[in-house]
């Protein structure tokens, strides 16, 4: 059970500003556990998708004054289906930030954010 907490918490700063490979904590938890895959999966996924929130929380809470007029029309058209590649390395927390910002409905970046963390673990899972 520790162990899964490491994992949900690995998984949760990742989604920060922190830089901190949550696919690692799960590969190594995988490989310590190998019969745990869907339940791995599923905290590595729980635990990333409300760190990528918490970035999106902030962004909501800041007041709208002028940023790059481009990238925020850029992110406006896209609306939450920009979330799902939230999980990229550098870009991935400047979009759950600005997804925030421009009030995108929490509801479809919830969805979509989780979506793409969930396929990058599966394939972590699979390859482990």
């Amino acid at each position: 059970m520790e162990a899964l907490a490491g994992l949900f918490a690995a998984s949760f700063i990742a989604a920060t500003v922190f830089p901190l490979p949550s696919e690692a904590a799960l590969f190594a938890y995988l490989k310590a556990n190998p019969a745990n895959v869907g339940l791995a999966v599923a905290v590595a996924t729980a635990g990333n998708t409300l760190g990528g929130m918490t970035s999106y929380l902030v962004g909501r809470l800041l007041p709208q004054k002028s940023v790059d007029e481009k990238a925020l029309a850029r992110i406006k058209r896209w609306g939450a289906p920009v979330t799902f590649f939230a999980w990229l390395p550098v870009v991935g927390d400047a979009l759950c930030f600005a997804a925030g910002w421009v009030r995108i409905h929490w509801a479809a970046a919830l969805c979509f954010m989780a979506a793409g963390r969930l396929a990058r673990y599966l394939v972590v899972a699979a390859f482990t």
